[in-house]
């Protein structure tokens, strides 16, 4: 027998929630506990329906990703119940919601695929229901708000057609709910998919997780939905190089998505075999308004495309307060999906319709394509980070708490504050205020003092202007006193390149560990210190210190400072002007850190193998020019030397040809490390795991170390296979962002460096306190002069260990001060003798790669 669901008293009900027994057995949720078909589905709903009872009632359900939330949420549209469905995940919301709009059932959740608890309130309804009124959800950013929008049965039912229609959906995809079900986005999935009869991937887990991948595969999933931060997580768990054989299309609402993230993605959607659609939407509109074709999507990646089917946009004229440009107006929305209203009240639920079209509030245009770009937000409100922002509310905020006068406006990537000067405030004290106050950072806000008010000649405020003012904030002079077109024009310099943006980051643009060395002491010049993470920090956002520092003291990169001593100290024990050895295997350790640093960035998997092939090419490319002129002026290197192959092939001798065995060893270890890498699964390995994959290597780096694994004939101490585990626990320490893992970083370091050097205690103990300098102490104390020549020095190390084995013995008789001096300034003339050639000859790039920079990492070529 089958179960019919119970008959609305005086309401409508759901067509893709009346209809689910229509698709039979096909797969209707897929979980890591099984899967139910669309038969099943449609008998639980009964049941549900049948318990909910046939008076029309208003049901609070906390919204998720499981099935008996699904079952609850179906069973009342299917039976005529107005659902209000807040977040299950956030029970302050829950009881404040409970609290505003009294709801008859309220129904708590149970296990993932169990029937969730229905508590009946009252076996009547307390509130007078509009017949058309099916859904309650939160607007965007006012979750927990009193205030909701109003949705129907035609709102619900108009929306997941035109979505199915424009995506194509099929009833063999299977969508992944990677959005939470009370939101819109994560709805209208749902929604969408059982319309046409496809299966839901119903899961919880975040695409950060390793499980999350493993039931996409088994499942066969076809689909994926993302907000902005979603693709921020695809990146960092190796998304580009996954296997995804099913996979037809993804889909980006939500907030805005940066152009250039919209190019490399539908790029990658065209080499994968996959569908990008960027979209458009508001809860207002139940979900979307608008899409771009996939097709035009590298085209026109600044745009949100054509109104979905059944929909259409108008642009309104905005007053000249709004300072919008000529063709550009408020995108006004039309179409079947369009709210009934608003409620604020209970008694707001027995409204019909009160809006026939939506204000969006975005100002856009309509280029010749027939496209729409979105180019601002009027002044009412903001959209930043997620959060809905009233610069009306910031303005009187500003008035009635603090007796300030200011105009606010802005965009979505921040807020722009003219304010009136007044004693006591300064620019960040109200940064903070405002951030304070209103839930945003402080870098998404711009602050600038001013004796009054900018006006329109007609007297009305100019939010133009403070618009503008913001935007010049953003690409004009930062707090330290450096520019930011200042800075792109420094990183241009030095990197060598010419597609420099304030959306630039050093690592992003190909920078190295000996650009990087340059940059830093530049850097720390411009804006007065040396802002954290700053290698990986958007040019737009580097900023000086917040309080002014006093005195001269400066600050020093630890790696930088530990690579200018390592290398005089080999040449200082090279002309026994003193003798403390161990450089060389600390330069390893220092390697392998910033090989983590600039190599392992968020690229795709084949960047990071080319990146890592031209790091291996501009180390061994110098050191085979520089043994071929040794050859050729007499010194006693050979054939081996020059193919850098003399430790492999004579790893007893001890003369001459033992010179070269630190570049050797660098050489064949980044060789190894780019064969791994270069494999997909340790590709995704190391984005999974990227302190444990290193800890690993290391473990397996001891087996020659100890010699558990025979290597005959072998020199302990300069072969790649003994030395390469002092390279894992440098990557190792890059990669301990937490206390615990510097520990056991640390202690692997303590326990396995005793002993590496049989009697010589001295060498041990130098690698071992440069090692934990690099673990813990990312900057030393310095001073701008000592900084200098650090730099030059940790620049110039490569060349400065090629040639000094043949420069040091031409003074050494005379005076061997002397001599290490001569060593040092021809080994950094060399450099920059050979960085100067290079640049000079931009016809031939494959020069470059004979600069004589020590670095393990790439430089990326315009």
């Amino acid at each position: 027998m089958t179960l019919l669901p119970a008959p609305p008293a005086g309401g409508h009900t759901l067509p893709l929630a009346d209809g689910l027994a229509l698709h039979g057995d096909r797969t209707a949720l897929v979980t890591a506990e099984g899967v139910v078909s669309y038969g099943e589905l449609a008998r639980r709903v009964a049941v549900t329906a049948q318990r909910l009872g046939p008076g029309r009632r208003l049901v609070l359900l906390p919204g998720a990703n499981t099935v008996g939330a699904v079952v609850v949420h179906l069973a009342a549209l299917s039976a005529g119940h107005p659902v209000l469905l807040v977040p299950g995940d956030h029970p302050e919301a829950v009881e404040a919601l409970t609290a505003a709009y009294d709801p008859d059932i309220v129904v708590h959740p149970g296990s993932g695929s169990g029937e969730w608890r229905i508590e009946e309130r009252r076996t009547g309804s307390a509130h007078d229901h509009h017949p058309d009124l099916a859904l309650l959800l939160s607007t965007s950013g006012s979750t927990g708000s009193p205030k909701l929008v109003r949705l129907s049965y035609e709102n619900l039912q108009a929306n997941a057609e035109s979505i199915a229609t424009y995506l194509g959906i099929r009833d063999t995809d299977r969508a992944a709910t990677t959005l939470p079900m009370h939101y819109c986005y994560g709805l209208s999935v749902i929604h969408s998919h059982l319309l046409r009869g496809a299966g839901l991937v119903l899961t919880e887990l975040s695409v950060a997780d390793t499980c999350f991948w493993d039931l996409f595969r088994t499942a066969r999933g076809t689909t994926l939905a993302g907000v902005p931060y979603t693709f921020d997580l695809l990146d960092r768990v190796g998304f580009a190089e996954m296997e995804l054989p099913h996979l037809r299309y993804v889909t980006q609402a939500g907030g805005r998505l940066a152009p250039e993230r919209v190019t490399h993605y539908a790029e990658l959607g065209q080499r994968r075999g996959w569908d990008l659609f960027v979209m458009y939407g508001q809860t207002e509109a139940t979900a979307r308004m608008a899409y771009l074709p996939p097709e035009l999507a590298t085209a026109h990646p600044a745009a949100i495309g054509v109104p979905v089917p059944g929909g259409s946009f108008s642009l309104e004229a905005v007053d000249e307060t709004s300072g919008a440009e000529e063709g550009v107006g408020e995108l006004v929305y039309s179409g079947p999906n369009v709210m009934l209203g608003y409620a604020h009240t209970p008694d707001d639920l027995a409204l019909g319709r009160t809006v026939d079209t939506l204000r969006t509030g975005d100002l856009a245009r309509r280029t010749d394509e027939g496209l729409y770009e979105i180019v601002g937000r009027r002044s009412r409100f903001l959209k930043i980070l997620g959060l809905r922002i009233d610069p009306q509310q910031v303005e009187t905020t500003l008035a009635e708490r603090h007796d300030l006068s200011a105009l606010c406006a802005g965009d979505d990537e921040g807020l722009a504050l003219a304010v009136v000067r007044k004693a006591g405030w300064d620019e960040r004290r109200i940064r903070r205020r405002v951030a304070d106050e209103f839930g945003l950072p402080s870098r998404a806000i711009r602050v600038h003092l001013l004796p009054e008010l900018p006006r329109l000649p007609t007297g009305k405020p100019d939010y133009q202007a403070v618009r503008t003012a913001g935007r010049q904030d953003d690409a004009g002079v930062l707090p330290g006193g450096a520019g930011a077109d200042d800075l792109c024009a420094l990183y241009a310099r030095i990197l060598d390149r010419t597609d420099v943006t304030p959306d630039s980051t050093f690592v992003g643009l190909g920078g190295d560990s000996l650009s990087y060395v340059e940059m830093s002491l530049h850097l720390e010049e411009r804006l007065g210190h040396l802002p954290t993470s700053w290698h990986t920090t958007p040019i737009s956002e580097l900023r000086g210190p917040e309080r002014k520092t006093w005195g001269l003291g400066r600050s020093l990169e630890t790696s930088v400072a530990l690579r200018a001593v390592a290398i005089v100290c080999i040449v200082c024990s090279h002309v026994r002007l003193f003798e403390l050895r161990g450089g060389a295997h600390l330069l390893l350790a220092v390697a392998g850190f910033n090989f983590a640093r600039f190599l392992l960035s968020s690229a795709e998997r084949r960047e990071r193998v080319r990146r890592t092939g031209r790091s291996i090419a501009r180390i061994a490319l110098p050191c085979m020019a520089w043994t071929a002129f040794a050859i050729l002026i007499g010194a006693d290197y050979d054939l081996s030397n020059l193919l850098l192959l003399h430790n492999a092939l004579f790893p007893q001798d001890m003369g001459p040809g033992l010179h070269l065995w630190f570049v050797e060893a660098l050489v064949y270890i980044l060789l190894a490390t780019l064969a791994l890498l270069a494999l997909p699964a340790v590709d995704r390995a190391e984005r999974r795991f990227p302190y444990g994959l290193p800890l690993t290597l290391a473990a397996l780096g001891l087996l020659t170390r100890y010699e558990l694994v025979g290597l005959p004939e072998r020199s302990q101490i300069t072969d790649a296979v003994t030395v390469f585990w002092l390279f894992a626990l440098g990557w190792a320490a890059a990669k301990a962002h937490t206390t615990p893992h510097r520990l056991l970083v640390t202690l692997g370091a303590l326990a396995t460096v005793p002993g590496f050097f049989p009697g010589e205690p001295r060498r041990e103990a130098f690698v071992l306190i440069g090692f934990v300098l690099l673990v813990w102490f990312p900057t030393l104390p310095s001073h701008h002069l000592v900084n200098r020549a650090a730099g030059l020095l940790a620049a110039a190390s490569l060349s400065i260990y090629l040639t000094h084995w043949q420069i040091y013995p031409i003074l050494d008789d005379v005076s061997e001060p002397l001599s290490l001096v001569t060593a040092l300034l021809f080994g950094i003339a060399y450099a920059k003798g050979a960085d100067h050639l290079t640049r000079k000859l931009p016809a031939l790039p494959r020069l470059a790669m004979l600069r004589t920079r020590w670095s393990g990492f790439p430089r990326k070529r315009s």
